[in-house]
């Protein structure tokens, strides 16, 4: 793997303001400054964004297929209700991982539905900050399932 796309969707870029006592205090450029260390220790090229519009971020992962290896994809709320990112996500063909701060399957019911994980070949979730660091990991290991 020599490319990675981190995706960060609404609401994220208030991490450490937005309720904390869920999401946690780590603000987004933190978690950006942590990825992009880790990814350089595995020697991978890191992008990392994040959009609170969601044809954004489905232009993105279109914009990924080619250029990227694999996607980190944190859609926040749009995991939820988004067909169109699933659509994105499988019509890029790039490996894409669903990660969420908290443990969406411990909370709301609404929040349990998702639509990107129809598309994502795995799913990290109630990790906290240190998920993108797991999600890395994953990512960087692609290359070694048969």
């Amino acid at each position: 793997m020599s490319s990675l796309l981190i995706l960060n969707g609404p609401n994220l870029n208030m991490l450490g303001v937005r309720q904390p006592e869920i999401y946690g205090a780590t603000r987004l450029q933190d978690i950006k400054t942590l990825c992009i260390a880790r990814a350089k220790e595995l020697g991978i090229s890191c992008a990392f964004e994040q959009t609170n519009i969601e044809g954004e971020l489905v232009t993105m992962i279109q914009d990924a297929r080619g250029v990227h290896d694999a996607i980190i994809l944190n859609a926040g709320a749009y995991t939820h209700t988004s067909i169109a990112l699933m659509d994105a996500i499988l019509a890029s063909e790039v490996p894409t991982i669903e990660l969420h701060l908290s443990n969406i399957h411990a909370r709301e019911s609404f929040r349990q539905t998702s639509y990107v994980a129809t598309a994502a070949i795995g799913q990290i979730c109630g990790f906290g900050a240190k998920g993108y660091l797991l999600a890395i990991d994953a990512a960087a290991g692609l290359s070694e399932i048969p």
